[in-house]
């Protein structure tokens, strides 16, 4: 009798290690989904050099830096074009693009490996990865055609990671954020009289967030647009409108996403 119950036992411990090792095995597959985002990725380059981008910093056509609406500046993405298996390693800096088509801006240096300056924009899969990752070019991931293939990967990734951290599978998926109201404050072909609005709402306004988007009319003209801001409510971003309209700057009330 006693060696029957042995029997049983020894089959039921190593029935937990074979279904403890399946759940081993799955969890990191798990954890890469809230890491990783796919669609469409653009540049922006010379008309904005020297410009001052949403972190504060001045942009660098010719540094590893990108625009996302929502990860935190600082963050590191590997980008990957799945048609070419080329990738760079690139650090947010900047907010944008708010248009629904478009995931990620790269600065130039790091577009052009990609074929994005080539192609105007082009179908990218972006990771975060740790912090520690040196920027610039760097090996595509090995299961980069089963990511670009994956249906269940999309143009979201909203994460609680924090600058500085080094492990991109403690990131959490957040909920869906609410609606984000912007100042559209002038649309310019001239980047120095878009950098001028800028530098004239800074200058009394100092502690709002100021940044251009970078547009074409139908005709193909370059075009910048100064926006200003990023509001919870239509009333907040009103308040703000208002106040810029007493020191001569006029704008217009916009959803971010409907630029």
């Amino acid at each position: 009798m006693m060696g029957l119950l042995l029997v049983l036992l020894t089959a039921f411990m190593a029935s937990a290690r074979t279904r403890q090792a399946c759940d081993d095995e799955k969890a990191p597959a798990a954890a890469k989904k809230t890491t990783v985002m796919r669609g469409r990725a653009s540049w922006y380059g010379r008309e904005h050099q020297g410009m001052r981008t949403s972190s504060g910093e001045r942009f660098d056509r010719n540094k590893y830096t990108c625009a996302h609406k929502t990860l935190p500046f600082g963050t590191r993405l590997r980008v990957s074009n799945p048609e070419t298996g080329k990738a760079v390693i690139v650090r947010v800096t900047d907010r944008g693009p708010f248009r629904h088509q478009r995931i990620l801006d790269l600065a130039e240096v790091a577009a052009r490996p990609l074929g994005i300056v080539t192609h105007g924009a082009v179908s990218v899969v972006a990771e975060v990865v740790p912090a520690t990752t040196p920027l610039g070019p760097t090996d595509a991931p090995e299961e980069l055609a089963a990511l670009a293939a994956d249906s269940t990967i999309t143009a979201e990734i909203h994460t609680d990671i924090r600058p500085g951290q080094t492990e991109a599978a403690d990131v959490a998926l957040l909920a869906e954020p609410t609606a984000t109201f912007v100042i559209q404050a002038g649309t310019f072909g001239d980047p120095r009289n878009a950098r001028a609005v800028m530098d004239k709402i800074q200058s009394v306004e100092p502690k709002l967030l100021v940044t251009t988007v970078a547009t074409t009319t139908a005709e193909g003209k370059a075009l910048n647009r100064v926006v200003v801001g990023r509001f919870a409510t239509q009333a907040e971003a009103d308040e703000v409108r208002l106040r810029l309209a007493r020191v001569g700057v006029a704008g217009l009330v916009r959803q971010g996403e409907n630029l």
